[in-house]
């Protein structure tokens, strides 16, 4: 009897390969492809299609190899349990939801630019913590991972640095709304 390889998590493992594709695509380029399609301007034009098209895509491209495999370690983790739990097309489209609130807000709110997975992330490690929701109750292990998670990136935002702070605090805020929207379904 052979043992055979299971794409267990058709999004997850699709969407991880996707972030590599781009990120190799970017290197080869010198990031070309990563800041033309894969980097949301600061600033949006209606007038550009590319600039609908970064809404969703910037979620795909990395700043480097760190910030990429940083995220894909969460995702792989966290992501099969949640495409179990949720279904495929639910999870694909609580992603694609968290990069869309994510990018807008961050057009309207901030004269930076983004890119990367870590809205996604957020969402993950929040919505994890419903997976045994039982109804009427609240999870203490979602009271703790807002804490923990949520506060450390609040901390964090008072920094000069890099990193998008704020599309973590969504991707955990997008993560607790679908948690509790999705209580007591499958």
């Amino acid at each position: 009897m052979a043992t055979k390889i299971d794409y267990n998590a058709p999004v997850v493992l699709t969407f991880s390969i996707l972030c590599v594709l781009v990120f190799a695509a970017g290197t080869a380029t010198g990031n070309l492809v990563t800041s033309q399609f894969f980097t949301l301007n600061p600033f949006f034009s209606f007038y550009n299609p590319l600039d609908y098209f970064r809404l969703f895509s910037h979620i795909f491209g990395h700043a480097g190899i760190e910030h990429l495999l940083n995220n894909l370690t969460f995702i792989l983790l966290l992501g099969p349990v949640l495409e179990e739990k949720y279904g495929g097309q639910d999870l694909a489209m609580m992603m694609g939801f968290t990069a869309f609130v994510t990018a807008v807000l961050n057009i309207l709110l901030f004269n930076s630019g983004l890119l990367g997975a870590s809205g996604i992330v957020f969402m993950f490690i929040i919505l994890v913590s419903f997976t045994n929701m039982k109804a009427g109750k609240i999870p203490l292990t979602f009271i703790l991972v807002m804490i923990l998670f949520v506060g450390k990136e609040v901390m964090d935002s008072m920094q000069s640095d890099q990193v998008s702070q704020f599309a973590h605090i969504i991707g955990g805020m997008c993560g607790s709304i679908f948690g509790f929207a999705k209580a007591g379904i499958k």
